[in-house]
């Protein structure tokens, strides 16, 4: 990894930049564990609650990264480019017109699982994965054929790992500053709507991967 991060560090610091920004959204789950913590008044309940939230937004990725990697080892590059463009896109305007009609609740006494699986599914909603695209196409390409995928999707799993550990670390620094000082009440104070914020991003980060292709 220590070749590519230095041959690509530009890439490598997007990654890590989407793991901020995700960890920022609340629905990637520092609002989840602030809560837990609150109402059982531990701190210890908050901490518990961040690896499988960080678990399951690890497992989302991969759907994504890993898919894509296999798609640019045997596609041309220009069609994966717009395919991705079009789906990152189609997904925003998705978001924007029915994604409010799907919220997902979700009991506060969830085990470690049911945590796993609600941060997945919340990571996998918001396309939390497709976002990683534009980070990623430019180092699919190389050898065809199978050393190609094997290539791209070792790639595509270190990104993972990075973007997974940025997020994580964004998401205890916020949960912990919201249950020590904060206190929920900062949403109903102004908190950005990262619904926009979002849905913005799809389609700059779609239209970003079409412009490259």
């Amino acid at each position: 990894m220590t070749s590519l991060l230095d041959a690509h560090w530009p890439i490598w610091a997007a990654v890590v930049g989407s793991g901020i920004f995700h960890g920022a959204n609340p629905a990637m789950g520092w609002l989840f564990a602030t809560a837990l913590g609150l109402q059982r008044g531990s701190r210890t309940a908050l901490l518990m609650a961040l690896p499988p939230i960080a678990l399951g937004h690890a497992a989302s990725i991969p759907l994504f990264t890993t898919s894509a990697a296999a798609l640019g080892a045997w596609l041309p590059e220009g069609g994966l480019h717009w395919m991705l463009g079009a789906l990152l896109i189609g997904w925003a305007a998705w978001q924007q017109a029915y994604g409010h009609r799907h919220r997902v609740r979700m009991g506060i006494t969830a085990g470690f699982a049911g945590l796993a699986a609600w941060s997945a599914l919340m990571a996998t909603l918001h396309g939390a994965g497709l976002m990683l695209m534009p980070a990623l196409l430019p180092l699919c390409g190389g050898a065809p054929g199978a050393a190609g995928a094997a290539h791209t999707l070792t790639v595509s799993l270190q990104f993972t790992a990075l973007h997974t550990l940025a997020t994580l670390a964004t998401t205890a620094a916020i949960a912990l500053a919201a249950y020590e000082y904060v206190g929920l009440g900062l949403l109903r104070r102004g908190w950005i709507n990262f619904d926009w914020l979002w849905r913005g991003a799809l389609v700059a980060t779609g239209t970003l991967v079409m412009a490259a292709g």
